[in-house]
């Protein structure tokens, strides 16, 4: 039985989708889009169910990529039940694409979430008295503590074995526009070729939904298309009326469900927000949480880190070495220094990057990211850009691929390809590896300092990025922001466990193949023609890049290594490893080696080059994949490259002339 879960964002759905599911999910892409998928099995009784958690939706018009997934889905698809996520604390909002979803018959359950944060605003919802207005099951729940999951699974098993049949009831429109929908209807021809039920498609073509107008056009005469046409354009106000009787009603149910405290007062995250949502005081606070979260990353993940280095890559190192005595030097080189010390002691760095998913997991649970978007869209204007931008770039502090494909929410398309075009400038989790590892080698306590500054750095040529780009090359095309403010949410430890693990595995996968591969390849380079590994294949491209290295007070290894970064930020560490002999030492014979070839001006020129260096070749196969063109493509590409070497070389530059860390 395939049970969709439909719903706004922000009403639980991923929550309710975790409790039921657990660790029975696959993630991945729908077919032909890059809209991430997540399915999830559950067994219960002899049944087994397929849940599948549809993209956030706020009706059944397609506004975006993702709304027309879960909407095609739901109409096309047809699961055997969907079960709506409603919020308890803004039903009125929720009720909207549940009215959506009685016209187009589907068999339905609603679940009632989050009742006890309208219960907290002193809300009182009748779950009863909904159920019986609505004509279909109405579970009351707190998906975060697990209340209702089990009777959600008994009233889905029910509908299954058919005890319980989830009546499919339709709110009909005003007199006026049902006659308009049949008037419409008699200038079709009978049998119509169409994925959509007819009446629902019909109703659609009257809002002026894009799709169903390009389905609908493509399988009627020309000239009965033109009739239809003229109809239309004498109802432009269509639209509006559908939409007003769709409140209406749900207005109309509200009133009927809901009890409303007379006298109200401000909540705590109210308070919160007069705060966390000020002009200035946002911004402090924002920039106050990045910096925590990287005191965390270095006070606790650097020492774990720094841990495993001894107790896995040394030690796995020696241990292999010993138990190949006998064997050629080269097949102990490959398994020492190809093998562990290239993935092994990227692996080492999970613990600083689980600190940076966990936060950025919390931060999106507990309802934080949009009040950090509305006050970064003050600054984002400022920039050519909207709030609606900072969603997706923010993505990009755990990896850029997310940020370029999460730009399909922006509107405009000027807007939506600046953002394209600066999301790979954001300092993604795996550049930060190659930060902690620099600035603990060359600045010990200042460590933090110096991090922070260089993200602040990164931060500020991606604001004259986009300030250019939108400036000169998307010179008067403006874009409005409007967004929803969600309530606050106790964070729900399962969502973010799940979360932090999700993307701690898609590394770990990352090391184990991509970095895998390179590291060997590196190695074999370094290697080949001659155990000499200046005078080895890698030896040569290097040197053919020292010049202009030196420039930034870089040798050819540093180069080599950071060509390498093309394949993924993390590899910068593999391939020195791999070049330095020291992989198979761990962690402190790298930064030893380190401080050997450069003085800590080429360290912080090395860091700004690393940050703005051209992305992973995931994040320009996104990028290509997003604008559809080869040639927004290769500006990305080209810009960040010129633009890296340029702050570089001013850095280190900088430094000779003022004598500082030369």
């Amino acid at each position: 039985m395939t049970v969709a879960l439909a719903g706004a964002p922000n009403t639980g759905k991923s929550t309710v989708f975790n409790a039921l599911t657990g660790l029975r999910q696959h993630v991945g892409n729908w077919p032909g889009k890059t809209v991430e998928k997540k399915t999830g099995t559950y067994q219960r009784n002899g049944h087994v169910f397929s849940f599948v958690d549809l993209p956030g939706s706020y009706s059944l018009s397609a506004h975006s990529l993702e709304e027309e997934i879960a909407r095609d889905f739901l109409v096309r698809e047809r699961p055997d039940l969907v079960v709506a996520i409603a919020d308890a604390s803004s039903l009125e909002r929720s009720l909207y694409l549940v009215c959506e979803l009685l016209e187009i018959g589907v068999p339905l359950v609603v679940a009632l979430n989050m009742m006890d944060v309208a219960q907290n605003s002193g809300l009182e919802v009748d779950a009863e008295a909904l159920e019986k207005a609505l004509g279909v099951p109405v579970i009351a729940m707190v998906a975060r503590s697990g209340q209702g999951i089990s009777r959600l699974l008994e009233t889905i098993e029910a509908i299954a074995e058919g005890e319980m049949r989830a009546p499919i009831p339709g709110p009909r429109l005003g007199a006026a526009m049902e006659e308009l929908v049949a008037r419409l209807d008699a200038m079709l021809p009978a049998e119509l070729d169409v994925p959509y039920p007819r009446r629902w498609a019909l109703v659609k073509l009257l809002e002026g939904d894009p799709p169903i107008r390009r389905t609908l056009e493509s399988v009627v005469a020309a000239e009965v298309w033109e009739r239809l046409e003229s109809v239309l354009h004498q109802h432009e106000q269509a639209m509006l009326e559908i939409a007003s009787g769709r409140y209406d009603w749900a207005t109309e149910a509200y009133r009927r469900v809901v009890i409303r405290p007379r006298g109200e007062r401000l909540s705590l995250g109210q308070r919160a927000d007069r705060l966390l949502t000020h002009p200035l005081g946002g911004l402090v606070a924002f920039l106050a949480m990045v910096f925590g979260v990287y005191w965390l990353m270095f006070n606790v993940g650097a020492p774990v880190q720094g841990w495993l280095d001894d107790n896995m890559v040394a030690r796995s190192a020696n241990a292999l070495e010993n138990a190949l005595q006998g064997w050629p030097n080269w097949s102990t080189s490959l398994l020492a220094n190809g093998l562990i010390g290239g993935v092994g002691l990227v692996l080492t760095f999970i613990p600083i990057l689980a600190i940076l998913f966990l936060a950025l997991a919390i931060l999106e649970d507990v309802g934080y990211m949009a009040r950090a978007a509305f006050v970064m869209d003050r600054f984002m204007h400022l920039i050519g850009l909207r709030g609606q931008s900072f969603l997706p770039l923010f993505l990009g502090w755990g990896c850029n691929v997310p940020a370029v494909m999460g730009s399909r929410i922006v509107q405009p398309r000027a807007a939506r390809l600046t953002t394209i075009l600066v999301a790979p400038l954001v300092p993604c989790a795996a550049r930060m590896v190659v930060i902690a590892l620099f600035t603990a080698a060359f600045f010990g306590g200042a460590a933090i300092l110096v991090s922070w500054s260089m993200v602040m750095m990164n931060l500020a040529v991606l604001a004259l990025a986009a300030l250019l780009i939108s400036r000169f090359i998307f010179r008067g095309q403006e874009s409005s922001f409007v967004m929803e403010i969600p309530r606050y949410h106790v964070p729900n430890i399962r969502t973010v466990l799940l979360a932090t693990g999700e993307r701690v595995r898609r590394f770990a996968v990352l090391a184990g193949t991509v970095i895998l591969i390179m590291s060997l390849a590196v190695w074999a380079l370094s290697t080949f023609p001659s155990n000499d590994i200046e005078h080895s294949a890698l030896g040569y491209i290097g040197r053919g890049l020292a010049p202009i290295g030196g420039l930034m007070g870089l040798d050819w290894r540093m180069m080599v290594a950071l060509l390498t970064s093309f394949v993924a930020k993390e590899q910068t560490i593999a391939t020195l490893g791999v070049i330095l002999g020291t992989g198979e030492r761990g962690d402190a014979a790298l930064k030893a080696s380190l401080g050997d070839i450069m003085v800590p001006a080429a360290a912080v020129s090395f860091i700004a080059l690393q940050m703005l260096f051209v992305p992973c070749a995931a994040s320009v196969a996104a990028i290509r994949q997003e604008t559809r063109s080869w040639r927004w493509t290769g500006f990305a590409v080209g810009y960040m490259l010129a633009i890296s070497f340029v702050v570089a070389i001013v850095i280190y530059q900088a430094a000779r002339l003022f004598g500082l860390g030369v």
